[in-house]
């Protein structure tokens, strides 16, 4: 199970509500996008200088950076060279921008994938690949070790990932699975994940799994099921993202409150759930527009963000607030001109007082006890 920490003292007592306030509270960074659903050949978005101009241009403050993309990033030169990773941080820094993760969704889903999805998956590795099941695995480590190197050089604390699917054809339990299968599905995802994480240890940066369908990693349990193989690495951690909870009707606020201190990075994706008496979840087999649960632009689904803005505010969130941009009604442009003033209005500017500060009557051990009726110290 996950080694939780003390909760933040609750306010009351003026003195050391400041001093939290003060030593832990931070406001969180935003709004950053993510630039894999908008890369593509066509200026802007066919170079990362450009595509952080237009970034810019829209009143995003940081870019999440797609590393399988070779029109925008060279994953295996950032990993190797410190002054190319330089050239990228200048890039972005001329638009205005930092640079707030690498993503290796793509990659992180092949370090782990059951038979079924290969030729599904041919086309997230190099093309010489295709068709080779193991040589897309080694490939998919490879990548991964270099995103630890590339982040650590590139100043990053955070990295986006899928971790992959063994078990997830047998995520209904009929026909029924035989016993242990589950368990050994999750003692190989630890196996193959552990050296990875080391890298990312060694580099000093946390790998965040987005909990997403069609991953191992999709809901709290699950992860918890893999934190618990991986031995509680310290470096195994969440990327939240509430609109994937939305479609599996999980409660992405109580979310929040169970493992606020694994979340290390931040999909803001709205989503939306339409009850019916047709289908429900599972959404037989329909496409994204006629699905019950779709994903949506930021502000048209039913996603409470004040609440979890709120949330990630009280427990200390680190990092970023970034953009995912997945619709199937709305244009992605629209979507992306919408999204930073979204982002922007929910990001909570974190109060650095207390709100009773003006009653404050100081800290005197003694007078505390006066006031609760008890003799004084030698008195």
């Amino acid at each position: 199970m996950i080694a939780l920490h003390p909760e933040p003292p609750g306010i009351g007592v003026s003195a050391l509500t400041q001093d939290w306030i003060e030593n832990a509270m931070k406001t969180i960074q935003g709004p950053g996008i993510f630039l894999a659903q908008f890369a593509g050949d066509a200026a802007p978005f066919n170079s990362l200088a450009s595509i952080a101009k237009w970034a810019a241009g829209l009143g995003f403050a940081g870019i999440q950076i797609p590393s399988w993309d070779r029109r925008l990033f060279d994953l295996k030169l950032a990993s190797e060279s410190r002054s190319y990773c330089d050239e990228v941080l200048g890039a972005a820094a001329q638009a205005g921008l930092a640079v707030t993760e690498l993503s290796t969704h793509l990659q992180g889903q092949l370090v782990a994938s059951h038979p079924a999805y290969d030729a599904l998956l041919d086309g997230f590795a190099p093309a010489e690949l295709a068709g080779n099941a193991r040589a897309k695995q080694a490939w998919a480590v490879e990548q991964l070790t270099c995103a630890a190197k590339a982040s650590r050089n590139l100043g990053l604390t955070a990295h986006a990932t899928f971790s992959g699917a063994l078990a997830w054809p047998f995520f209904y339990p009929f026909p029924q699975r035989p016993a242990g299968l589950i368990d050994a599905a999750f003692e190989e995802l630890a196996k193959r994940w552990l050296p990875i994480l080391q890298a990312f240890d060694e580099a000093g940066v946390d790998a965040c799994f987005e909990l997403h369908p069609g991953e191992d990693l999709h809901d709290g349990i699950t992860f918890e099921r893999f934190l618990e193989a991986v031995g509680n690495h310290p470096r195994a951690n969440i990327l939240y993202d509430p609109s994937h909870m939305v479609l599996q009707q999980m409660d992405y606020l109580a979310f929040v409150d169970l493992y606020h201190e694994r979340i290390r990075a931040f999909h803001v994706k709205d989503a939306e759930y339409r009850t019916g008496g047709r289908s429900g979840v599972y959404a037989g087999y329909q496409d994204w527009v006629h699905r019950p649960g779709r994903f949506r632009s930021l502000g048209d689904g039913q996603v409470d963000f004040k609440q979890i803005f709120s949330k990630l505010a009280q427990y200390d969130y680190p990092g970023w607030a970034v953009m995912e941009w997945e619709c199937c009604l709305k244009h992605p442009e629209q979507g992306a001109a919408e999204g930073a003033p979204f982002i922007r209005e929910q990001i909570i500017r974190v109060t650095d007082r207390a709100f009773d500060d003006f009653a404050a009557s100081g800290a005197d051990s003694g007078r505390n006890r006066r006031i609760l009726g008890l003799q004084a110290e030698g008195s």
